[in-house]
């Protein structure tokens, strides 16, 4: 039963694809609003982390925030099908770029993409694939249910010049795709635990960040150029911004190198405040002695 009711939904995702972005976005903006009201739990972890990243926010304007956050988060749920589905002429109509999407394929070096957790982080790695021709590799959380695994799979490698592999195998196999020239779509700001990770402010909390970004841009002399995905209002597409190489990082200081990461996102958030994903636990790990924050 439940393997029917997947491929009932990625059927459902295949249908939306089709209908126009503008409908789609009025759809998803409307099942957020349902979703702000019945999903409890994920309602109170965004409430939660906009409390503690920002403070200066009244509880009316954060309750207002997480409500157009969950506008923005069905969307881009719904709007998967489109990025699974449509056809790359489609897709290319509707997603902007900005910036140097072209300095992994002229960098000698290996390039590393710093992509935070926007709700339009897919965009932003079917855009790689699209609008340049360096091949690209990627971790994923792999599903428990193997049907939409599978789909998620097929979606994001479609386009024949990916690679993903899974977060809980060994990080040999991603070296070995950098070493033959992959560009590493890099996700660096969810909460692992504390493995290859330190406790780094972030909007002035301490939360598990993880060095590696830092220590394998080093290890394999890696450009680090950071992105940003967003979504425009109604059937305005999308944006990418592949924004100018970090010059002086990595540096031979991973715990600064992560500071100076989580200072970036922030200034992100700060600028596109309702499509960072709030309803991930990202203070879940807290330092020995102190007590959940959830």
């Amino acid at each position: 039963m439940a393997e029917l009711g997947t491929h009932l939904l990625l059927a459902l995702l295949r249908a939306f694809s089709h209908l126009p972005l503008a409908l789609q976005a009025a759809l998803g903006r409307a099942l957020g609003a349902l979703l702000y009201r019945v999903a409890r739990a994920r309602r109170r972890i965004a409430l939660r982390n906009v409390e503690l990243c920002l403070p200066g926010l009244s509880p009316r304007e954060r309750r207002a925030l997480v409500r157009e956050h969950f506008g923005w988060l069905v969307r881009s749920i719904l709007e998967r099908g489109l990025l699974w589905y449509a056809s790359p002429e489609r897709l290319r109509r509707l997603i902007r770029v900005e910036g140097d999407v072209g300095l992994a394929e002229r960098s000698e070096r290996p390039v590393m993409w710093l992509v935070p957790h926007f709700v339009a982080l897919d965009v932003a790695g079917q855009a790689t694939q699209l609008f340049q021709k360096r091949p690209v590799g990627s971790i994923y959380q792999a599903q428990s249910n193997p049907v939409f695994d599978a789909a998620m799979r097929r979606g994001r490698l479609r386009f024949g010049n990916g690679e993903i592999f899974p977060r809980s195998d060994r990080a040999l196999p991603l070296v070995r795709a950098i070493r033959r020239g992959h560009a590493f779509f890099n996700l660096p700001d969810m909460d692992f635990g504390t493995k290859d990770a330190a406790f780094v402010p972030f909007f002035g909390v301490d939360a598990a960040t993880l060095l590696a970004p830092s220590k394998m841009a080093r290890s394999l002399g890696m450009v680090v150029q950071p992105v940003v995905a967003e979504m425009r209002p109604g059937g305005e597409g999308y944006v990418v911004r592949f924004l100018e190489p970090w010059a002086d990082w990595p540096s031979d200081d991973p715990l600064a190198d992560a500071r100076r990461m989580n200072a970036w996102i922030e200034s992100e958030i700060r600028r596109l405040p309702a499509q960072y994903l709030w309803v991930h636990k990202r203070f879940k790990t807290r330092p020995p002695g102190q007590p959940s924050l959830y």
